[in-house]
């Protein structure tokens, strides 16, 4: 069966699973999720796994740690509008990280409401450093079949992607416009949705 991408991925007949696989990548209504959910988890589950068995710590505690490393610092809610993980599992990886010693709190900038910044410590800097080039060859490797001129299409294309998911990402699913909503049942009828 052609790929549609036009390129054949290697001899994968008597591979396990190549029926299935062929089929999500040729057949499945969800093309772009299916791609993306699955090297999210090629990437994610060994790194993720390394960090937790090797340095003790959580997803959400090495999400927080990264993202105030390549911030410089930042809130609570700036890593939850930027990681997907809701603010009570977020609340608790930074309270655990406090009491590691990985980040510490500042004072809350006038005007800022309770907001308090956020900032790795030099403990945190250090196990930042020391597990960065693990995730970066990960990486890597995963893009290791792309030229230059295809890394910086398919960057700018999942940046584009990002970006236009910024207006949905809080929105419920029941909320949103799915063949059965408001919105949906309101264009069948002609009318806007209320």
């Amino acid at each position: 069966m052609a790929r549609d991408d036009g390129e054949n991925l290697g001899s994968e007949a008597a591979a396990p699973g190549a029926e299935m696989f062929d089929a999500k990548l040729d057949r499945n209504p969800c093309p772009f999720a299916f791609r993306m959910n699955y090297m999210a988890l090629l990437y994610n589950v060994p790194l993720y796994g390394w960090i937790k068995r090797d340095y003790g710590l959580s997803r959400p505690e090495y999400v927080v740690l990264y993202s105030l490393a390549i911030t410089g610092g930042g809130s609570s809610r700036d890593i939850s509008l930027t990681s997907g993980f809701p603010k009570n599992t977020l609340s608790r990886a930074i309270s655990r990280l406090e009491s590691l010693g990985l980040i510490q709190r500042g004072d809350p900038e006038p005007g800022s409401g309770r907001l308090q910044p956020l900032t790795l410590s030099g403990q945190g800097w250090a196990l930042y450093n020391e597990t960065l080039p693990a995730f970066e060859a990960q990486e890597l490797r995963m893009l290791d079949v792309l030229d230059a001129p295809e890394r910086d299409t398919l960057f700018r294309l999942m940046s584009k992607v990002v970006r236009g998911s910024a207006d949905w990402v809080d929105t419920p699913l029941k909320e949103m416009d799915t063949p059965g909503s408001a919105a949906a049942r309101a264009r069948r009828k002609g009318k806007k949705a209320r």
